[in-house]
């Protein structure tokens, strides 16, 4: 159920990002294509630790209560805000640079929808590998000390495939 709302959050915010897409249509593709590498470029310098740039976001974790209510459809609830990504704290800066791709790449809504897929699965992946692993406290350990390396390879393949995509 939690992995079902992770993805069901993270199609419909995609969805939604795609559908106003189509505000940005009459802009230029080239200038599009610019301020979607740029985005990505300033998401992967923050996630370096070069730029002291603030999130917009809800810096606040989902109440337990949600859990406790009715397990199943609690955790379809707490998976499905943890997947929009806009009801909880988003530490790296690569899920907003794709954001912002969604928004102003327009076209079909199979990218959109790649998208939303795409971060459902990576916060259900997540806690998956960490138990899988037998032992979380080494896979935090081991996490952590990749997460800058990871996080800012996202924001640059982001500015690549923008790069690609708009040819």
């Amino acid at each position: 159920m939690f992995t079902g709302g992770l993805l069901a959050g993270g199609v419909m915010t995609a969805g939604v990002l795609w559908l106003l897409s189509g505000l940005f249509t009459p802009l230029p593709a080239g200038i599009r294509q610019g301020l979607i590498v740029a985005v990505a470029l300033l998401a992967a310098l923050r996630d370096a630790g070069r730029l002291p740039l603030r999130l917009p976001q809800n810096a606040r974790q989902i109440p337990q209560d949600v859990l406790r209510r009715h397990l199943a459809r609690g955790a379809l609830q707490f998976g499905f805000e943890l997947g929009t990504g806009v009801r909880t704290y988003v530490s790296a800066s690569a899920p907003y640079a794709m954001a912002v791709a969604v928004l102003l790449s327009g076209g079909s809504y199979v990218p959109a929808l790649a998208a939303g897929l795409g971060f459902g699965a990576g916060r259900a992946l997540t806690p998956a590998l960490r138990r899988l692993s037998g032992h979380g406290e080494r896979w935090d350990d081991a996490l952590a000390r990749r997460l800058t390396g990871m996080t800012v390879l996202c924001s640059s393949l982001i500015a690549v495939a923008a790069c690609a995509v708009f040819r």
